[in-house]
């Protein structure tokens, strides 16, 4: 029970006893509640994998006293907001008891933490006649911030529906509950515009290095929606403007101040390309963006960048800014910008995505803010000089660095009630498949995510303890992990 990342509020081992799931292992669901018996479908699902398991049968009738039985139940945990939950394990039976059933959710991510390696993969260990138990005890777990986000970009490189949905499937095991798809930028745009179709058939076309790219339909867009929702998991897309629109105007010369559109772009500088924003025409193509892909998700967020705009003076820029707010709240979704546009007149629902390790300016006014400073959070930053794929502009970051920090605490003036949580970006210049992905997220990745979900006092000594114990679990997945030599891993 010490080994679960992120590390729970309370946990309290009993001193002995254990759960053997056996072939007559149950697990029910709250009755009437079609997210619980999904949940509860998922962790049967997940036990049958290992070997010779019997998926555990899942039903929605509670038997008193009945021994064996997995429960989910929804009902009143103190304190426990929309996501907690507590966990209580005895010899007689497992429960789950949550407010809401994303509470339910993550209390089975935190139980799967307690089986061992092999419910992730069927060869993951020889013995077959190992009985799979679960330590006794008690958890009572919340997340500190409502926002545990991971930004895939998927721009520089294209990553195809089922890439995506392998990362949706690892960003859970570590109670992440938002996914930040950067879907447009120079060098490709990757989503369907039915009213603009040359964006995906011309600019969806080069990648980084003169890849082949890809795109999204407005169809798989929708399954990632819905694969995402139904593992707790909100989309956020980003289309950024004013900037990194090389694609877009590659795509429409009307986008262009000169009505010509310069040539597809395969290289990975930036801050060279801008859309006329005196036009009308641009506002008319970002309004028509805004509400195709905004259409697709219930989901109230829409990401418009903002970042490394170089062509532009500051009141063209202001008032660029101030328009596309206008238009995504007219769209029924709440803006999100990177850290640049924080000294602009922003809507009280309008969040500020901070980047920029010395980019202050403006931030101790934003009513909302998630954390994301690259010298700490950003994945494609090389672990050390000897790291083959990332880059360094940040600087270098260790698995301590990317642990070792407060969200709450970094700004000077901001508050902690202005912080909605974290994100960790992982931009794809570098990274030419899922492989490199995996290689730069793992093991920084679950360290972000400990700094969204866990207390803020922190303990390096005890999470490397606790990060090394995920190795089993991880080469059980088919993780491609950095190795780091400042953690002790399990064999």
């Amino acid at each position: 029970m010490q080994r679960i990342i992120p590390k729970p509020v309370s946990v309290e081992p009993a001193p002995d006893g254990a759960f053997t799931f056996t072939e007559a292992t149950t697990i029910v669901a709250q009755p009437g509640n079609a997210d619980a018996a999904r949940i509860a479908q998922f962790l049967s699902s997940l036990i049958g994998a290992a070997p010779d398991k019997t998926p555990p049968r899942v039903e929605t009738t509670v038997v008193a006293d009945a021994p064996g039985q997995v429960r989910l139940v929804l009902g009143s945990v103190a304190d426990a907001g929309d996501e907690g939950y507590e966990l209580t394990i005895a010899a007689e039976r497992i429960t789950i008891t949550a407010n809401k059933p994303a509470g339910l959710f993550y209390g089975v991510q935190t139980l799967r933490q307690l089986l061992p390696p092999e419910v992730e993969y069927e060869a993951a260990i020889p013995d077959k006649a190992r009985p799979m138990i679960v330590p006794a005890g008690r958890i009572v777990d919340r997340p500190r911030f409502v926002w545990r986000g991971a930004m895939l970009d998927v721009a520089r490189h294209f990553f195809n529906v089922e890439q995506v949905k392998r990362y949706i499937d690892l960003l859970v095991l570590y109670k992440i509950n938002r996914l930040h798809l950067h879907l447009a930028d120079d060098q490709g745009w990757r989503i369907e515009i039915k009213s603009w179709p040359n964006l995906t058939k011309h600019g969806g076309g080069t990648a980084v290095g003169g890849g082949t790219g890809g795109f999204y339909t407005q169809e798989s867009y929708a399954e990632l929606v819905k694969y995402a929702q139904d593992r707790f998991i909100t989309l956020v897309p980003e289309i950024d403007m004013p900037g990194h629109t090389n694609a877009a105007l590659a795509s429409y010369p009307e986008l262009n101040c000169d009505g010509k559109a310069p040539s597809l772009y395969t290289g990975i500088n930036v801050g060279f390309s801008t859309l006329c924003v005196d036009k009308d025409v641009t506002y008319k193509f970002i309004d028509d963006v805004v509400r195709e892909i905004g259409a697709l998700s219930t989901a109230p967020y829409f990401h418009i960048g903002g970042d490394e705009v170089q062509k532009l003076p500051p009141e063209q820029y202001r008032q660029f800014i101030e328009r596309v707010q206008g238009i995504v709240q007219k769209n029924g979704k709440e803006m999100i910008g990177w850290d640049e546009i924080a000294p602009i007149k922003l809507l009280p629902t309008t969040i500020v995505q901070h980047w920029r390790p010395k980019g202050h300016e403006g931030l101790a006014k934003a009513a909302r803010l998630i954390m994301s400073p690259a010298n700490r959070s950003y994945l494609d930053m090389k672990y050390d000089k000897n790291t083959a794929l990332g880059l360094n502009w940040a600087g270098y970051i260790d698995i301590r660095t990317a642990y070792d920090w407060d969200p709450g605490t970094l700004l000077a003036g901001v508050p902690a009630s202005a912080v909605l949580g974290v994100e960790a970006p992982i931009w794809s210049e570098t990274l030419g498949d899922m492989f490199d992905v995996e290689f730069m997220a793992f093991p920084r990745l679950p360290a972000i995510a400990e700094l969204g979900w866990s207390p803020a006092a922190r303990d390096w000594d005890n999470f490397s303890r606790r990060l090394g114990a995920q190795a089993p679990r991880w080469v059980a997945l088919g993780v491609n992990f950095y190795r780091a030599p400042e953690v002790d891993w399990e064999r």
